[in-house]
């Protein structure tokens, strides 16, 4: 995959308002899960909620989340599709109240992948693939994002957060990164 000036040439891209200057250097990867409404896959609402357009009318459950702004750099689809909301360089709002190695605010020095699943449904092999493929190629660009330093959503906010889930199979993704 080609990164050039933080953007990601293979993506969709679908910029997000949700980001600003990164204060720090990329030295962390956070995996995150996410389908809306939840337990359902496709559809706009994921481009929507990352875009501050998400319609609280459409579903209930987007009643209690459609004034949030949050962001990821990348969502990965369940058929592997890749859109980019923020570029890589810029700080991307998608990890919250977190902590890694006794340091805070994860977003200043973390890039977001998002994968379209939940906890408790398995990701797909075109999922593994592009994330490993990506991974990969930001290694090359940010390379203090080491194999340690590629931790889910719930190793940087546990008890907050449950993300990417028990459905992600951590030892696939080492695999296809060996």
């Amino acid at each position: 995959m080609q990164i050039e000036d933080g953007l990601l040439a293979e993506a969709r891209q679908h910029p997000s308002p949700n980001c600003d200057d990164r204060p720090d250097d990329v030295s962390l990867l956070v995996v995150h899960g996410i389908s809306l409404p939840p337990g359902e896959f496709g559809g706009p609402w994921i481009d929507a909620l990352f875009t501050n357009t998400l319609d609280p009318e459409e579903h209930e459950y987007f009643q209690t989340i459609h004034t949030l702004k949050v962001s990821s750099h990348v969502l990965i689809r369940r058929d592997g599709e890749l859109v980019q909301y923020v570029p890589f360089h810029k700080r991307a709002w998608h990890a919250g109240e977190s902590t890694f190695e006794e340091r805070s605010c994860c977003n200043d020095f973390a890039i977001g992948i998002e994968l379209e699943g939940t906890d408790d449904t398995a990701y797909t092999d075109s999922q593994y693939q592009q994330l490993a493929r990506l991974i990969t190629d930001l290694q090359v660009v940010y390379p203090a994002i080491t194999a340690e330093r590629i931790v889910g959503h719930c190793d940087i906010a546990p008890g907050r957060k449950t993300d990417p889930g028990p459905a992600f199979d951590w030892p696939h993704l080492q695999r296809l990164l060996a």
